[in-house]
């Protein structure tokens, strides 16, 4: 296989692989014929991309395996096994920190010294290198392979901070929106005491640089985690704190909206169901903003997928034949669009199943559980699989159906992402 299959086999054109990479299509094209070879920031960006490792993608590229060669000093940071870098991702965290925390602790203009003291491209490269990288892990099947790039974004952003220029509350938005995705990256993996460590670190950072928008969403990313243990009071809490720092955000953005989507899940939990409602009809006020309301990184709500989380959420509050309904309509109107992602798909899929459950229906769950259950395969994501754990729990008497039994150790097989 060369890199064109390669490509071809993800779905990407080279336009689209290109704007993904920021480079032009006419050098994918060069790549692909072998006339030239992408540099090593690129070939970080690359092998991410086309979710390879640096090994296989000198072999698509037709690199010369020798162990002198460029390459092998990449390969030496290539794959995310997951707990090999636990300790230095926290370590390298923490010592961020404590530098953000040295900048923003100096009198103003003190900190925007130390910031000129020499001569360095700055904030805006890192903001855009983190724009970059969210797209890159919105579109990677497997999340964990974005985290290389993702851990030496984080190092060169440490020396910057360390003082190498730029504007100090910039670089700690760029430090706030970094961390972020580093806490979905391992949020993905269910490595949930990296991630809640990375978005506790990003909400300090936002707060640090005045950022609502960006603390605000740091905080519904944290609450998350307590909807997924199901720490529902605990996630009502933290997203009431969202909520009143949203107001003071860009009422441009989209970053209320998505508070209150989340809002609704927790309410949901607690069974609040009037709570949840209003929560919704707040979320779906989102197709009154204008312009730029998400801005595809740390802020990516547009609202495309409020109809899931309606379905979903009647779920939660035993609405069955309304939420089968509203599911149902979200694959169909996900699938004349451009199709829903394997995360939005998978958890639709999931809900749908739980409905089989709770109706007694084993026909409906196997119908759904194993759709859901392939797309966990194809994509690793570790969302997915806590969704299909999860519901293995709502089996009850049908647990000794022989068809759930399999569907149950087939599930049980896929292992940790």
């Amino acid at each position: 296989m060369g890199l064109a299959e390669r490509r071809r086999m993800l779905g990407y054109s080279q336009e689209k692989l290109a704007q993904l990479l920021g480079v032009d299509r006419t050098t994918i094209g060069r790549w692909e014929n072998g006339r030239f070879s992408p540099q090593p920031p690129q070939r970080r960006s690359l092998a991410a991309a086309l979710e390879l490792g640096f090994h296989e993608l000198d072999s698509l590229l037709g690199a010369p395996q020798d162990t002198n060669s460029e390459s092998t000093e990449y390969r030496a940071t290539e794959p995310l096994k997951v707990g090999d870098h636990d300790d230095m991702i926290r370590r390298e965290f923490l010592r961020i920190l404590t530098v953000s925390g040295a900048l923003t602790s100096l009198p103003p203009d003190e900190a925007e010294a130390l910031a000129e003291e020499v001569r360095y491209e700055g904030a805006s490269d890192f903001a855009r290198m983190n724009s970059h990288l969210w797209q890159v892990y919105q579109l990677a099947r497997s999340k964990s392979s974005v985290y290389p790039i993702v851990r030496d974004q984080m190092a060169s952003l440490n020396e910057a901070l360390s003082g190498h220029g730029g504007s100090a509350r910039s670089l700690l938005r760029a430090a706030a929106d970094l961390f972020q995705l580093a806490g979905e990256v391992a949020f993905d993996a269910n490595r949930y005491a990296d991630a809640s460590a990375s978005y506790a670190l990003a909400a300090a950072v936002s707060k640090d640089a005045q950022a609502y928008d960006l603390w605000a969403c740091a905080l519904v990313r944290h609450a998350y985690i307590d909807i997924s243990e199901r720490r529902f009071p605990q996630a009502v809490q933290m997203l009431e704190a969202a909520a009143r720092l949203a107001v003071r955000g860009d009422s441009g953005l989209a970053t209320r909206h998505w508070v209150a989507a989340a809002q609704a899940e927790a309410y949901a939990g607690v069974g609040d169901f009037g709570s949840c409602q209003r929560a919704l009809d707040k979320a779906d006020e989102i197709r009154y903003l204008t312009g730029d309301s998400a801005n595809g990184g740390w802020l990516r709500f547009d609202g495309d997928r409020l109809i899931e989380e309606r379905g979903a959420r009647y779920v939660q509050l035993g609405r069955l034949d309304l939420a089968e309904k509203t599911l149902k309509g979200a694959l169909e109107q996900a699938a004349l669009a451009s199709g829903p992602s394997c995360r939005r798909k998978g958890a639709a899929l999931t809900d749908l199943a739980v409905i089989g459950a709770r109706r007694r229906d084993p026909e409906q769950i196997v119908l759904h559980g194993r759709e859901a259950l392939e797309l966990a395969r194809s994509s690793s994501s570790g969302y997915v699989i806590r969704r299909l754990r999860n519901l293995c729990d709502e089996f009850g008497p049908l647990a000794d159906d022989h068809r759930l039994a399999e569907l149950r150790a087939e599930i049980a097989a896929l292992g940790s992402p």
